[in-house]
């Protein structure tokens, strides 16, 4: 791997993951199928963070997502005016990602803590987000492509009800 800094390799990891779900998409969309990429990451601080104002704003990873995005979505861009490049060139890339975490008293989100003794972590919200608004997160009327997620042990551990969220992708 040579001298490749921590930051060089999540940045190697989102292009990756920008690109996998790139080729993935364009065959899916043609069927009708959203198509969905989930990131797992160490820290809700590098992902987002707030501003003086108390607003929400991209940190280490949002920015980096952004700027990938951006980079990949150009060299996917042709003049075709395809339904699937009208779909692409309607989505702001900070419309395309979001992130789902446990929030603390003052609305802030926070890293989910692991209960002791257990491999759950009380980060629920997300999954009952996904799980409750799945029509909406799968409609392409819905920006969201990306969702970066903490502590997403739970989720992990309820594969078997993610992949019913759409019945035509468990056969992809």
């Amino acid at each position: 791997m040579g001298d490749v800094s921590e930051q060089d390799m999540r940045r190697i990891q989102i292009r990756e993951t920008i690109i996998s779900h790139f080729e993935k998409e364009k065959r899916l969309f043609e069927m009708g199928i959203k198509t969905l990429s989930l990131f797992f990451i160490d820290e809700v601080a590098k992902y987002r963070a707030y501003n003086e104002a108390g607003e929400e704003v991209n940190s280490e990873y949002g920015e980096m997502f952004e700027q990938e995005y951006i980079n990949i979505l150009n060299e996917y861009i042709t003049l075709e005016d395809t339904p699937y490049i009208r779909y692409l060139k309607g989505i702001e890339p900070s419309a395309t990602h979001t992130g789902y975490f446990s929030i603390d008293k003052q609305g802030r989100k926070v890293d989910s803590a692991i209960k002791r003794g257990s491999d759950e972590s009380d980060d629920i919200s997300a999954y009952d987000l996904i799980l409750k608004n799945k029509e909406r997160l799968l409609s392409f009327e819905e920006p969201v492509r990306f969702i970066f997620s903490h502590s997403a042990l739970r989720e992990l551990g309820q594969s078997q009800r993610i992949s019913n969220l759409h019945p035509q992708a468990r056969r992809q």
